[in-house]
């Protein structure tokens, strides 16, 4: 479905808002224009200092966002366009180069440099604007010359003429410079309008193209989803096999036993039950634990920031703990904000040798969840297939979140998450 974009008509006060738009971008246009100049001469010259260089043509594409967003902002805060100030390009994936994506589609965004067009031809505008009203103040004051000339001669912005002619002529000057800041005026909405706001055939495209991009995305998190229970699936079975599952045939070996005993050797065979007992509580504690790694009950009934303080409180290592959220999140959401911590903490434990953990929540103003959590340790995490880090990577992709991972060899190693509160 695409937008419908109706400015709204013009009236005086919008008109008078828009010279004095013009006459200010007149003003700044240049100022701007030698400031973006001066960026790109100096990032260019300085390529071959690498760092230097790209470092003032990144500035530069944040510089350019920022004039655009500006323009855009003004052009539909003044004429109601009803296109809202230019939205940022999302990250396009997580870690380093999803930003260098990003950055990139940011620089050859159409909409940015439709903006800053704009600008450019508002400010040429502007300067035309500036002279025709130093035009109107002359003219005015020519006008009234033969009360205040001396030698019979007025000067209008450079012209000189009788002074007996002045009011006649900077009469009609003044009328035609007040009609020419209104033509002004309003060619400027006119031409905004016409670049700033995208035809119908790219209103369509680019509908089709979120689209597109809706589908894509529905579909990536559905596949997360399925890879996420394949994974969870695989490590139940694991636990299963490996943990539970041994213990229960031994305590079923020891109660066989007991039972062997129970006539000839009743001291045995009461120390027998007696093991077997406190295998049995061992095993309910190992289902427990399990049962807690598919579902987080406390999340349901005390919230993310409960359930994370009883995370922090059974971590193996010391857990400094930073959780500032207003309100609950969908539950899909917060449950993909706790595994991922879990995940990363049970990793600090058991593979890092880290003495330290910090965890930071925090929900922001775009309506996401946001978490960290770095530790100390030796680092070299990796997302292997089937993994831990694997499931929790599934699990915030299919709660339409992204994920971020730095553990270089030597650490430290640092998780980031943010989901949509209302996925």
């Amino acid at each position: 479905m695409t937008t419908s974009y109706a400015p709204a008509r013009p009236t005086p006060a919008r008109l008078l808002a828009a010279t004095a738009h013009l006459a200010a971008v007149g003003v700044a246009g240049p100022i701007i224009a030698t400031g973006i100049g001066a960026m790109l001469a100096f990032g260019v010259g300085l390529l071959p200092v690498v760092g230097i260089g790209l470092i003032v043509l990144v500035g530069l594409v944040y510089v350019l966002f920022g004039i655009g967003w500006a323009e855009t902002a003004r052009i539909d805060g003044l004429y109601g366009a009803g296109i809202g100030p230019l939205r940022p390009r999302p990250r396009s994936g997580p870690g380093f180069g999803g930003w260098l994506r990003g950055l990139w589609h940011q620089a050859i965004d159409g909409s940015m440099w439709r903006a800053i067009a704009n600008l450019i031809v508002s400010s040429l505008t502007g300067l035309l604007l500036l002279f025709v009203i130093r035009l109107a103040i002359g003219s005015a004051i020519a006008a009234f010359a033969p009360l205040y000339a001396t030698d019979g001669v007025v000067d209008i912005v450079g012209i000189e003429i009788l002074a007996a002619w002045a009011p006649l002529i900077g009469g009609l000057l003044f009328v035609a410079s007040l009609a020419g800041i209104l033509g002004l005026a309003v060619l400027h909405g006119v031409i905004a309008r016409a670049i700033i706001i995208p035809s119908r055939e790219a209103q369509l495209a680019a509908a089709a193209r979120e689209a597109t991009q809706y589908a894509q995305t529905a579909q990536d998190q559905r596949a997360g989803a399925v890879r996420a229970a394949d994974v969870e699936r695989t490590r139940i079975e694991r636990d299963l096999h490996d943990g539970v599952q041994p213990r229960l045939v031994s305590i079923g070996m020891t109660l066989g036993l007991a039972q062997q005993k129970i006539d000839t050797d009743p001291a045995k065979a009461k120390d027998l039950v007696a093991e077997a007992h406190t295998s049995t509580k061992a095993a309910i504690t190992e289902l427990r634990q399990l049962a807690r790694g598919i579902h987080a009950s406390v999340l349901d009934d005390r919230g993310l920031d409960a359930a994370l303080s009883a995370l922090a409180s059974r971590s193996h290592v010391p857990v400094r703990l930073d959780v500032r959220i207003d309100g609950r999140c969908s539950r899909d959401a917060e449950a993909a904000v706790y595994f991922a911590l879990a995940e990363s903490l049970t990793n600090a434990a058991k593979h890092s040798r880290a003495t330290e953990c910090r965890v930071t929540v925090r929900r922001r103003e775009d309506g996401t969840l946001w978490a960290r959590v770095e530790d100390d340790g030796i680092g070299g995490a990796q997302v292997l297939p089937g993994g831990g880090l694997d499931g929790i990577v599934n699990r915030v992709t299919a709660a339409g979140g992204t994920i971020r991972l730095d553990s270089p060899q030597g650490g430290p190693t640092s998780l980031e998450v943010s989901v949509p509160c209302a996925s």
